[in-house]
């Protein structure tokens, strides 16, 4: 990335609000899954580096939503608990054994959260 773009990307991510930065990093890693699912072959390496970043990304989410001073109501936490649990599970099992169909449901799940995130 050239140097002006990138600080660019750099001021923008810190005048982000919390929740736009939460949803540009699920659409981050919702683009590495279907660069890797659309690539020809299927970019295995790919699939597994997006996978392993979804289950972190989700791993902090689950954490957050487990937490006493988290303001969100109880059906709210959760409902994420239940997402964050489906994601990092079938992350795991794409970090085990790559598949291009096992990425569908991680891929819509991003984007769906982002968008939701983003109002």
């Amino acid at each position: 990335m050239h140097h002006g773009a990138q600080a660019y990307a750099r001021t923008a991510q810190q005048t982000a609000s919390p929740r736009e930065r939460d949803a540009q990093i699920l659409l981050r890693a919702a683009a590495r899954f279907a660069a890797a699912q659309s690539a020809t072959p299927f970019d295995v390496v790919g699939a597994r580096e997006a996978a392993t970043l979804n289950r972190k990304i989700w791993t902090v989410f689950l954490s957050a939503a487990s937490r006493d001073d988290n303001p969100l109501d109880a059906a709210t936490k959760q409902n994420i608990k239940k997402i964050a649990l489906f994601a990092m599970n079938r992350s795991l099992e794409v970090e085990v054994d790559p598949k291009p169909d096992l990425l569908n449901a991680l891929i819509t799940i991003n984007r769906n959260v982002a968008e939701g995130l983003r109002g």
